[in-house]
């Protein structure tokens, strides 16, 4: 008996379990599959403004309370003017006394410059004085030293002159520094006035009152920063969520992305919205690295309020009339058998036909119903993607980069190729299906089936996007109504996940 066991055993091992092992079988199915990423993030306004005083001072008077509808420009709030009223006044006589300074000085440069024509005059007097006697002296009527006072004279109404101008000069700059001062204190009177005008708080935009941060006869202190009294949301009709993307799904979110998402104040409820930026800074907590994507939200009624948690679903890709295989069938592994090594290595993004080691059919099978292909664009779709899976295993190179930019360039230069065999509609709608395949993460996978004799057996197949249930069946010998294997009947137990990775594309 034990010789029995161990050769069962032994069969087992080599040649997999009995063909009746009562596998649970499913259907590949034909349907729509949408991937998405969840996250959590928190309903704002799309525009908040804090408004704050610029002065400080005790607040006197508060005329809005929560949830009040205000207006641009409407008071809000007005803190004590009675101490900037005062330095309004002052400022407006320190402006007096200056004006009547200047004028002051304005009459003293007038006495100034009379002083200036005065020696002027004497100078001009004694200058003829000395014509005159120097006359008189050579014709013998006067002496020497009469000359000699004369030109003394002379001398001293120049100077006289020049002390006057530089009188008049000193007189002229006590004018300018008057007006200066003028000037400096009807800044002062209107800075005092601005500060009396900010002790009145009024709403900078239209919007509701959503947070009041200050009671009547609280004192408020605007010397380093204006404190924040008021948030007024500007429009709660159109808002927008924040919400935190972990590093690992950042890629697959982008502008313009369908988004739905529920709040706990509504169950059963969901609301819609879209990507409208995703913000490149990174927000580090705990060594968790994420980024802000932010989420339109309309409200037209007003139920969803600023701060309430929402759980955010983006939908990352949608694929209608695909074939798709339950995910159990990915975890299935028949004990004591290996799945075999894909053929190839996966397809890559943008990818015009299929790698070796796959028929291809389900490109051509999609591009044919979408595009509606006659049948001369089907041999050639045919014979373009045969060339290009050729060349693309003929490809001869050690560095795994230079393998991949060569098969970029070749997968490429297929895309041109299926455009050129298009119509002008045709073309719309392939570059919109090549669009739509940008960045779609794929895989290689193994599934299995049974043979005739009921024995399970493998097939790598390539896998595109997946709902959490379902994965898009993209290439392989499997078409739709195929059965394979998810499990062992009446048992649970899963595979292993499979492996691989690639990108998806046409």
């Amino acid at each position: 008996m034990v010789v029995l066991g161990l050769a069962g055993t032994a069969y087992w091992y080599f040649n997999g379990p009995p063909a009746q092992a009562g596998y649970r079988l499913a259907k590949i199915e034909r349907g729509s599959l949408i991937a998405a990423v969840s996250s959590t993030g928190t309903l704002n306004p799309v525009v908040s403004v804090q408004v704050g005083s610029q002065v400080s001072g005790q607040v006197k008077e508060i005329f809005v309370d929560y949830n009040s509808v205000v207006k641009q420009g409407e008071v809000i709030a007005r803190i004590d003017p009675d101490s900037f009223a005062l330095r309004v006044n002052q400022a407006m006589a320190d402006l007096e006394a200056g004006r009547a300074t200047a004028l002051t000085q304005r009459a003293n440069v007038a006495a100034l410059q009379a002083e200036v024509s005065r020696a002027q005059v004497a100078f001009t007097e004694a200058e003829r004085d000395l014509k005159r006697n120097q006359l008189l002296v050579e014709k013998g009527f006067v002496s020497q030293s009469v000359l000699e006072k004369s030109q003394s004279a002379v001398a001293i109404a120049g100077e006289n002159v020049k002390t006057a101008q530089a009188q008049r000069a000193v007189g002229d700059a006590q004018v300018r520094n008057g007006e200066a001062l003028v000037k400096q204190r009807e800044s002062q009177l209107a800075q005092a006035k601005v500060d009396l005008e900010r002790t009145t708080i009024r709403a900078p935009v239209d919007g509701i009152v959503i947070s009041r941060s200050v009671d009547a006869g609280q004192t408020v202190a605007a010397s380093l920063q204006a404190p924040v009294l008021f948030l007024i949301a500007r429009n709660l009709t159109d808002m927008q969520v924040e919400a935190s993307i972990d590093e690992a799904e950042i890629g697959r979110v982008a502008v313009g992305q369908d988004t739905t998402f529920t709040v706990d104040s509504f169950p059963g409820r969901t609301f819609s919205g879209k990507i409208m930026q995703v913000r490149k800074a990174a927000q580090v907590v705990q060594n968790v690295v994420t980024y802000i994507a932010v989420i339109s939200a309309p409200n037209p009624d007003q139920a969803l309020l600023p701060g309430m948690s929402a759980n955010v679903r983006i939908i990352t890709a949608r694929r209608d009339d695909v074939a798709k295989l339950p995910n159990a069938a990915l975890r299935f592994r028949p004990a004591g058998l290996a799945a075999p090594k894909p053929a190839s290595k996966p397809a890559a993004k943008g990818d015009a036909a299929p790698t070796k080691g796959g028929s291809g059919q389900a490109t051509r099978d999609r591009l044919t119903k979408e595009l509606e292909l006659d049948e001369e664009q089907q041999t050639k779709l045919e014979a373009i993607q045969r060339e290009t899976r050729e060349k693309i295993a003929g490809i001869v190179a050690d560095d795994a980069a230079a393998r991949k930019r060569e098969a970029g360039r070749l997968r490429a230069q297929s895309r041109s190729q299926i455009t050129e065999i298009l119509n002008a509609e045709q073309r719309v709608k392939y570059d919109a299906m090549v669009a739509g395949q940008q960045g779609i993460a794929t895989r290689r996978g193994t599934v299995w089936t049974t043979d005739s004799a009921g024995k399970p057996k493998a097939i790598n197949v390539r896998l595109g996007i997946s709902d959490g249930s379902y994965t898009e069946l993209l290439d392989g010998e499997l078409k739709v109504d195929d059965d394979i294997i998810v499990g062992i009947a009446g048992s649970s137990a899963k595979g292993a996940p499979s492996k691989g990775g690639s990108r998806l594309g046409f």
